[in-house]
């Protein structure tokens, strides 16, 4: 029996022992509790991991639903729990980083957005090499004030795909009225022969580039539902990375360019069955999603299941 069966058997019987217990539990016990009560047991959910579906951004072949690096980096978005980076890069040790994108490439995901900094150029150039890996890297790339295309350059030298400015640069530039500065990047990263993206938080950062005419191959956008409690309570605080996604898939369906959109769970919030779904219905061609290696499967059979349903989009695949 697992841990999670374990402890939900002891606070049933605690709450059944002592009903003033209840008024001590967690925010994460009541909900371990309101999900026992909803199905008797957690299961994997039907389908298969092979043939996941694949879509294309440039002439690269990329699947619908790869990894992120955050985790990976030891960057987690994790509100206000501050131990939770510090642990991630402890768990992610080289063996683990490698297992898990052994596990990505058996299961369909061909394709991994990692941070540029040192520490992801020799993991995945290790992969390469050591592993014989195949997965393919889209780098996030700043733009430093000294030199702003010395990232993209550092990505294109060490074999990443692609490259695309990180969404926070980008919302800074476009807040200052400095989309001409992205379009460099663009343009560098495009004559450089790999595909060239822009990532975003807001909205106004595509309608920019769009506005701007810049030649970007794809759009890195977030998008994720408000429908987790943390979002209503305090709105304020809360990691609502997607904070108009209304209006972010309403500007989209315009927009002829693939969309990767990421944040789609909101830093762990949201179900990713709920998420996944959420994210094709409202135009988004990829998913980027931070995963555990323990996750990967389950990931990819929800991302199918998703994508072989009824799905309600109005967008047109552009990917």
């Amino acid at each position: 029996m697992s841990d999670n069966l374990n402890r939900r058997n002891f606070l049933k019987k605690s709450l059944a022992a002592s009903p003033a217990a209840a008024l001590a539990l967690s925010f994460e016990e009541k909900a371990l509790l309101a999900a026992t009560a909803k199905k008797p047991a957690a299961k994997m959910p039907g389908g298969s991991v092979k043939g996941l579906p694949m879509g294309k951004i440039g002439n690269i072949n990329i699947s619908r639903i790869f990894c992120g690096g955050n985790l990976i980096s030891g960057f987690a978005h994790s509100r206000d729990l501050i131990y939770v980076s510090s642990l991630l890069r402890k768990y992610f040790t080289d063996e683990k980083v490698m297992e898990t994108f052994e596990i990505c490439e058996e299961t369909g995901i061909n394709t991994a957005i990692l941070r540029l900094d040192e520490h992801c150029i020799r993991i995945i150039n290790k992969y390469w090499n050591n592993r014989g890996g195949k997965l393919q890297w889209i780098a996030q790339v700043k733009m430093p004030s000294n030199d702003p295309l010395s990232d993209a350059k550092a990505a294109i030298d060490n074999g990443a795909i692609g490259a695309y400015v990180h969404g926070g640069v980008a919302d800074r530039l476009v807040a200052e009225g400095r989309a001409d500065l992205l379009g460099k990047a663009v343009d560098f990263i495009k004559q450089n022969g790999v595909i060239a993206g822009m990532g975003g938080h807001s909205v106004e950062v595509p309608m920019a580039c769009e506005k701007e005419g810049l030649d970007v191959d794809f759009y890195m956008k977030t998008l994720h539902s408000h429908k987790y409690w943390s979002a209503d309570r305090q709105p304020e605080n809360d990691n609502i990375w997607s904070k108009t996604p209304d209006k972010t898939a309403e500007f989209m369906r315009k927009v002829d360019k693939p969309w990767i959109a990421y944040k789609v769970m909101a830093a762990g919030a949201i179900q990713p069955k709920d998420a996944f779904k959420y994210a094709y219905e409202n135009g988004a061609d990829f998913i980027c999603a931070g995963m555990f290696d323990f996750q990967v499967r389950e990931d990819v059979i929800l991302a199918k299941d998703a994508l072989a349903g009824k799905i309600n989009r109005q967008r047109p695949w552009r990917g």
